[in-house]
């Protein structure tokens, strides 16, 4: 397991590399962010901003959703895994926003994972990109980087949250998973890591780097 020195230097290179990380999905408001998230699910970012580029020029609020449907959001979206029960499940959270929340998205990460299609990872993603809170969205890349590196190792993905959490110096919490998520994506591949490029090679506990 990294020390904290160690963790210090290693957010420090991902911030030097990438000062300002972004997410990957392509979203116009809180709540276009919240359907994108949701139509990621078992799909790539990239499969899912092709599938919403003329959705969300379209439709941007819950109220135009509904008015679209579920048949024509299922147009849309057809491309994308599961689409059938994602179309169900955004027309729900459509209707429950406008009924139960002004048509808003609540801040609320509680709240948030009682929305059909909504996880937890889902509401710490939209927490974090649309209200600029430090959740740490625990997916498959950040499970991996943070076993194998040694940042915050654990069994399941709440667990290596928790160590994020409690590992994670706040200065970096803003932007850690995007860092995490793009190094993984990118870097730190599930396959074959690409160790030769990785900017905390040396800080990492990977017994089998490819450098």
């Amino acid at each position: 397991m990294l020390k904290r020195d160690q963790i210090e230097t290693f957010f420090a290179r991902l911030q030097a590399a990438n000062p300002a990380p972004k997410g990957e999905l392509n979203y116009v408001n809180p709540y276009t962010l919240l359907v994108a998230v949701v139509l990621s699910a078992q799909a790539t970012d990239v499969g899912v901003n092709k599938a919403t580029e003329k959705l969300f020029q379209r439709v941007d609020t819950p109220q135009k959703m509904l008015k679209l449907g579920e048949a024509g959001l299922k147009e849309h979206i057809k491309t994308i895994g599961l689409f059938n029960t994602k179309a169900k499940n955004v027309i729900r959270l459509s209707e429950i926003l406008l009924r139960d929340f002004k048509g808003e998205v609540p801040q609320d990460r509680d709240i948030l994972q009682t929305l059909p299609g909504v996880g937890r990872k889902t509401a710490n993603v939209v927490l974090n990109i649309a209200f600029g809170l430090p959740t740490i969205a625990v997916d498959t890349h950040i499970f991996r980087v943070a076993n194998r590196t040694g940042l915050a190792p654990g069994k399941d993905v709440l667990k290596v949250e928790a160590a994020l959490e409690k590992r994670v110096p706040e200065p970096f919490k803003l932007h850690c998973h995007h860092w995490l998520i793009l190094h993984g994506r990118y870097v730190c591949k599930a396959r074959k890591p690409d160790c030769g490029r990785c900017v905390v090679r040396d800080l990492c506990q990977f017994k089998e780097k490819n450098v």
